[in-house]
């Protein structure tokens, strides 16, 4: 641990930069539990305005090769009626394709696409408030930290080269590094930084080409209590995931990993949300099962979200799932949730269908959730990681719909995660789901 002395030194030393930084700068189930836990199909989007989903979606019907689908599309385009809000288009972070992650403006965006329901990733802070954050260590790209003299409490902040240059090549800065007081002094921008710069301006000024600062000047930060707040304002349903700790557990001696999650549910309790108005996810299986036990009435929607590929899952061979779906099932998880990709695969046509993966969930009863939708940029060179299993099927921006058709037809998502909602929004109201 670095001593006071030390961070005020750093702190005092990135406070002239950043200052001058800151100077230049089941099919048509629905996204809930039984009949009474899904979506309201006819529900208003009055709390917060029409729906309005902008030309994105529209380009994209353009883009898409010839055939029934882009017809069908086309005709839903060309109808001049009111978009209605569902549950079936989840707000990943908001609507990050364009506004800063987590921040007020984002959910607004995605709510105002139609987005049924809204996430926060929660971490938290070193007061153990809980915050609105994909990681706990990711203020360094996603907010403007690096600007302010909040830099010197970063658990890795950038090392001072002289002749006022820095090292980014490690930088460093987690939610639990800051109060929650500070966390709130921060503005979002979006998520990008550049290892490779010397000064804190180059550093942040990363954002890929295919996104935008156009919405990143006023990032407005959030904790979880003023995420649930907003959401209900918006009249959304609510999808928290528990993010995994960067620090080791327990923290500060006595603040466990359950502490955590139950810390979660009874802020939902306390702001008196109905537990099927919460879709709780984790990455960590054990999160899920200690909901489902001790918060069942949360625990009946929370949502096992899958990355055991990068453990050595194989969507296409049983025998590499462990635990596999009927276990799953049996220890009571009701929603899983893969990445886009490990629902798919192609046939000897080249032609988009369900994986093993995919087909051994829906019969063992689980629904499933994709993630995420919009978030690889053009689509021309075959979409990258969240196409991964398809990509030889994948050459233009148009097949963002025809995957979006194949998950919700063939594979029979509930829901799907979205960088854009007005893409799922579009297609959902299209095909009534």
């Amino acid at each position: 641990m670095r001593s006071t002395l030390t961070r005020s030194m750093l702190a005092l030393s990135l406070l002239g930069l950043a200052t001058a930084a800151c100077a230049n700068n089941g099919k048509g189930n629905g996204y809930g539990h039984g009949a009474d836990h899904g979506p309201d199909r006819h529900r208003p989007a009055h709390v917060a305005g029409a729906v309005e989903l902008g030309p994105r979606p529209y380009y994209l019907v353009d883009d898409m090769d010839p055939g029934p689908l882009k017809q069908r599309l086309q005709s839903c385009a060309e109808r001049k009626r009111p978009q209605r809000r569902t549950d079936w288009s989840i707000g990943h972070r908001g609507a990050p394709l364009q506004f800063p992650e987590h921040t007020e403006e984002s959910y607004r965006a995605a709510a105002r696409m139609g987005a049924g329901i809204l996430e926060c990733d929660v971490a938290f802070t070193r007061d153990k408030e809980l915050v609105c954050r994909h990681s706990q260590c990711d203020l360094h790209t996603t907010t403007n930290i690096l600007a302010t003299d909040l830099a010197g409490k970063c658990s890795s902040p950038p090392v001072p080269l002289g002749n006022g240059e820095y090292d980014f090549s490690n930088v460093s800065c987690c939610t639990s590094d800051l109060t929650l007081e500070e966390f709130k002094s921060l503005e979002g921008k979006m998520d990008a930084g550049n290892p490779d710069a010397t000064t804190v301006e180059e550093y942040m000024a990363a954002t890929p080409d295919w996104r935008t600062d156009l919405y990143s000047q006023n990032g407005t930060l959030m904790s979880h209590k003023e995420s649930i707040a907003l959401f209900r304002e918006l009249g959304v349903k609510m999808t928290p995931e528990l993010k995994a700790p960067s620090v080791p557990m327990p923290y500060d001696g006595d603040y466990t990993q359950e502490q955590y999650a139950q810390q979660l549910i009874n802020e939902y309790k306390e702001a008196g949300v109905s537990p099927r108005q919460v879709f709780p996810q984790s990455f960590n299986l054990d999160d899920v099962l200690y909901w489902i036990s001790a918060e069942p009435a949360y625990g009946r929607q929370a949502v096992y979200l899958d990355d055991r590929d990068g453990s050595g899952l194989d969507p296409q061979n049983p025998g590499t799932w462990e635990p596999d779906m009927a276990t799953l099932a049996g220890q009571g998880v009701n929603y899983l949730a893969p990445p886009l990709w490990m629902l798919v695969t192609t046939d000897d046509n080249n032609q988009i269908v369900p994986s093993e993966y995919a087909r051994a969930a829906r019969a063992a009863g689980l629904r499933l959730i994709a993630w995420s939708l919009e978030r690889s940029g053009p689509l021309a060179s075959g979409g990258g990681w969240y196409y991964q299993s398809v990509n030889e099927a994948i050459n233009n921006d148009g097949d963002t719909l025809t995957l979006l058709d194949v998950l919700a037809r063939d594979v029979g998502v509930t829901a799907v995660f979205s960088d854009w909602p007005a893409t799922t929004t579009f297609y959902a109201n299209c095909m009534d789901l």
